[in-house]
């Protein structure tokens, strides 16, 4: 085990390199830097030499490999260097903000989880019944709505209509995150239970289903003790999966609600070209689809005896 985690670890050590190194050539290509950027939303006319010393003073006059390189080299030695809009260090700027992210995350999972499953489970048994179909349809429409959509209609129906929660999130508080985390899971729920239903059909299918029922032993037995397990493999992936996205922030959802968390971070510098936030940012979701994809093959192997993780030794 230990083996084959420290081998993927070294395969994936190429692909950080080279995101990072395209993330940094394309805000490049953008045509526009960090000084440019505040002159144009200050409106006031300023000369030349003020720009340059300005690029000069955040490095941005050098050539693009040499930035790179000097961002790559203080990135490995634990700088993530300092904001060109703030002047704060980007890490403590990116801890202030990882918080949010971190408990928008945890709750759209678990919510994710209470809506998905049971109702992937109850299509699943009752299929092709009135029950199946009306399920099938609400998660064709869930999945059909772009979350900002999804966003405006709860923030009119809860916000404006009912007054039950902020317009604007205020903090990171249980009230705040209530319409975020319901926007996400719809979204995240639409999806996945079709998947557990399919997952479970298809469980639901074979012999050994048929085999319990003919001994006499219970379909609810069967149902939450062999045919849920069997399906666990592809019920975790999705989480999982779902875990690294929802880590990196959601832009649009945090961005409507004003939610104070990495993914409206990484929208703010975009929009301000702070290319030390937004690096930070790159590699922070670089390393979290790493870390999520090498502890989802990890878990297989207890999830699923049968699987043997590439024919290495264990």
């Amino acid at each position: 085990m230990k083996h084959y985690a420290v081998c993927r670890l070294l395969q994936l050590l190429p692909i950080l390199f080279a995101i990072t190194f395209m993330s940094f050539a394309m805000m490049r290509v953008a045509g526009s830097d960090v000084v440019e950027q505040k002159i144009e939303n200050r409106g006031n006319a300023v000369s030349q030499e003020v720009v340059d010393a300005a690029r000069e003073e955040l490095g941005l006059d050098k050539p693009f490999l040499t930035q790179y390189f000097t961002w790559l080299g203080k990135m490995l030695h634990g700088d993530m260097g300092t904001s060109y809009v703030s002047g704060k260090p980007v890490f403590q700027t990116f801890l202030t903000k990882l918080p949010g992210t971190l408990l928008l995350t945890a709750t759209s999972i678990l919510l994710t989880i209470v809506l998905s499953i049971p109702l992937g489970i109850l299509a699943a048994v009752r299929q092709n019944r009135i029950t199946d179909y009306i399920i099938r349809v609400f998660s064709f429409i869930g999945n059909s709505m772009p979350n900002f959509f999804v966003a405006l209609l709860l923030m009119y129906f809860f916000s404006i209509r009912l007054g039950l929660f902020p317009v604007i999130s205020t903090g990171t508080s249980m009230k705040s995150v209530f319409l975020p985390t319901l926007t996400l899971a719809i979204a995240m729920s639409a999806k996945y239970l079709r998947q557990v239903r399919a997952t479970i059909l298809d469980e639901l299918s074979k012999e050994y289903v048929a085999g319990a029922k003919a001994r006499g032993i219970k379909f609810s037995v069967t149902l939450f003790r062999s045919v849920l397990k069997a399906s666990l493999v592809t019920i975790v992936t999705l989480l999982t999966l779902s875990i690294g996205s929802l880590l990196g922030g959601t832009a649009i959802v945090e961005s409507i609600f004003m939610w104070d968390g990495v993914g409206k971070m990484a929208v703010d510098a975009i929009s301000m070209r702070d290319y030390p936030i937004i690096q930070a940012y790159v590699m922070w979701m670089a390393i979290i689809y790493v870390v999520v994809n090498l502890i989802t093959d990890l878990s297989y192997r207890y999830l699923d005896p049968r699987i043997r993780l590439g024919g290495m030794k264990q």
